[in-house]
């Protein structure tokens, strides 16, 4: 029998001074203290913050499903 699952989608930024992918793992660990059941994420748009003609950090705005339930 296959099983069925239903998800809710949240909206979050991640940032960070390193790189676009540490502001990723920055959210989703942020993310994980509080949601459980995450599966997915998906990146929406990637924007930064100029410093001295240089990158300052970085900003990625995500979704993240989660299961809905205990299963």
């Amino acid at each position: 029998m296959p099983t069925h699952h239903s998800y809710k989608k949240i909206e979050l930024v991640g940032s960070s001074a390193v790189s676009i992918e540490d502001a990723i793992n920055n959210a989703l660990a942020e993310c994980a203290k509080s949601v459980r059941n995450m599966d997915w994420f998906e990146v929406t748009e990637t924007r930064g913050h100029i410093a001295n003609g240089k990158v300052g950090h970085y900003q990625v705005t995500l979704k993240v499903g989660f299961r809905l339930g205990d299963s």
